[in-house]
């Protein structure tokens, strides 16, 4: 790749942050790396000179997988931070830990946090390129990248296409960072939940809202399905995951109810039998295991553009 483009900012906080010629830039840049990832040799050496840090704070499998291979992949040197066996369970504060690993000469960090923001406060007191991989109810930015480019591959270019967004939209961070990302791309977006899982604020984002399962899947040409996060439900928010999945879990009949073949998508974790039954994750309308392949090649092309911006 000889040529670089460089991002509008040199750190990724969020989708809200990044302009359409970003994005676009991002997309161009993943399919490349896609085509490194089906070769026989899947590494370049883009990265080679440059160190990252994955700090996670909270519990992560795909997202800290996906970012470590893409950093690897691309011949970084990989540090990987976990707070569960960090200076963090003695009191040491955020920014003296990313101080003191910053020390160490490192160049970039990929942090998930639980508190919306943390990356933000970074970004204004140190200097290494901030990824952000989740933080807290806020955004995921990256996931929203390979959706959108998951997307775009299976039915082309997003404008004036139907994108919706089912579940837990209250407590998402993929919610917010799709919506976000799909409309800068020119889509139309409804988020469809139980009405106490869909925020106050959500019609001030121009989103169309509805409590109908099957009214939106014959509205929409993509279905992204989320969990429910009852990790971060501090009171209940639906009767039991059993009602829910009654009500507004997707299931097979619903799909045999259209009259035309839509896409089904998940960030993961899936809790099959909840949001999405097994025959529906596993049919020929998913492309659940197609995000995942791609969000490699997506963080790939962020990191390598973030890079370019040193």
């Amino acid at each position: 790749m000889a040529t670089v483009q460089q991002l509008s900012t040199k750190h990724v906080l969020g989708i809200k942050y990044l302009t359409a010629e970003d994005i676009h830039l991002i997309f161009d840049t993943a399919q490349t790396f896609k085509e490194v990832l089906n070769r026989p040799v899947k590494k370049v050496p883009s990265l080679r000179d440059v160190t990252i840090a994955n700090l996670f704070f909270e519990n992560s499998t795909r997202t800290r997988i996906s970012f470590e291979l893409a950093e690897k992949r691309l011949s970084a040197d990989v540090v990987n931070f976990s707070a569960s066996s960090s200076s963090v369970k003695k009191g040491e504060t955020l920014l003296d830990t990313v101080n003191n690993i910053l020390s160490m000469k490192v160049d970039m960090v990929v942090m998930r946090h639980p508190a919306p923001g943390a990356h933000h406060f970074l970004s204004q007191h140190i200097d290494a390129n901030i990824i952000n991989a989740g933080d807290g109810t806020h955004e995921h930015p990256t996931q929203a990248l390979l959706d959108a480019f998951s997307m775009q591959e299976a039915i082309g270019d997003l404008t004036g296409k139907k994108v919706a967004i089912f579940g837990d939209i209250l407590h998402s961070r993929v919610a917010l960072s799709n919506i976000f990302c799909l409309q800068r791309l020119g889509a139309k977006v409804r988020v469809c939940g139980p009405p106490t899982l869909i925020p106050k604020y959500i019609n001030q984002l121009g989103v169309e809202v509805s409590y109908s399962v099957l009214d939106t899947l014959r509205w929409c040409d993509v279905a992204n399905i989320l969990r429910i996060q009852l990790e971060r439900q501090d009171i209940k928010y639906i009767p039991s995951l059993r009602e829910y999945s009654k009500y507004f879990g997707i299931n097979k009949d619903l799909l045999d109810q259209l009259d035309k073949r839509i896409v089904v998508m998940h960030p993961g974790p899936i809790n099959r039998g909840v949001e999405i039954t097994s025959d529906v994750a596993d049919s020929e309308h998913s492309i659940i295991l197609q995000q995942v392949e791609n969000g490699v090649a997506v963080r790939m092309a962020v990191l390598y553009l973030l890079a370019a911006t040193r």
